[in-house]
């Protein structure tokens, strides 16, 4: 998919990671149609690089249709949006659990469903899902946060399959600790020594690769943690042991501290 020239609607715009995208696919060409909750960041960032603001509340479910339908025929779709969601299950009210799910994975879903139906009519277009490495690995207090991504990996891998004769491309970028912006930077956790950070500027440029090169996934992450993934996903259990030992449990404890303010 060649993205410049292209109209790209890019969720959670206001955030640093959903800036540095909107800034990176702005650089190649792209018209950008940002949405995200505040107002006062979007419409000037909107301005700055020629796009259009579209202010919205993903958890609100009516709102997800007519930001679609005010942002036209989209090329392509980034859901980047994402609540934080790390700690106990208990520690979470039920609303607060129906916010994570409804903003983390049906909206994603609903967005992909509308606007992968008009792409599928012109034959051009390419979601784009900003996932976790949390959706190839579990970690303990973070079965909330964990369940969404997970969820989103196998939606996509799915929808990739479908989508593929209609030729519109599906593809997932999974980001670990990301410095600068971002849930992990935000909580003001710390991560053990020798444990690496990418920057947004990394999940941008990864983001633009996929959408060019119709990856099905690319991971944002140092050698070690993309490892970590890949272990995680064939021996969960062994992982999970590892994550004991070198202290994981303290990172996410952090993570939902720090989170918790923001909820």
């Amino acid at each position: 998919m060649e993205l410049r020239g292209a109209r790209v609607l890019v969720t959670g715009a206001t955030g640093g990671i959903g800036q540095a995208l909107a800034v990176a696919l702005a650089a190649r060409g792209s018209e950008v149609v940002l949405t995200g909750r505040r107002k006062d960041l979007l419409e000037p960032l909107a301005e700055r690089l020629g796009g259009r603001a579209l202010p919205a509340d993903l958890a609100d479910r009516g709102a997800i249709e007519e930001l679609l339908e005010a942002a036209g025929d989209i090329d392509v779709l980034v859901a980047n949006a994402a609540l934080p969601a790390t700690g106990l299950l208990d520690d979470f009210s039920v609303h607060e659990v129906d916010r994570a799910l409804d903003v983390n994975l049906r909206a994603p879903i609903v967005m992909a469903k509308l606007a992968g139906q008009r792409m599928a009519a012109r034959r051009r277009g390419h979601l784009v899902f900003v996932n976790s490495l949390a959706g190839k690995t579990a970690s303990g207090q973070s079965s909330l946060y964990n369940a969404t991504k997970f969820g989103m990996r196998g939606f996509a891998l799915a929808l990739r399959e479908d989508m593929r004769p209609h030729n519109v491309g599906v593809s997932t970028v999974f980001p670990g600790f990301i410095s600068d912006a971002g849930m992990f930077a935000d909580s003001g956790a710390t991560l053990p020594p020798g444990v690496g950070t990418r920057s947004p500027q990394d999940v941008a440029r990864a983001t633009a690769r996929a959408v060019e090169q119709n990856l099905a996934e690319v991971d944002v992450a140092p050698l070690g943690l993309r490892l970590g993934a890949l272990l995680g996903s064939a021996a969960p259990g062994l992982m999970a042991a590892v994550q004991r030992r070198f202290g994981s449990d303290k990172v996410t404890e952090q993570l939902a501290r720090g989170q918790r303010h923001k909820r």
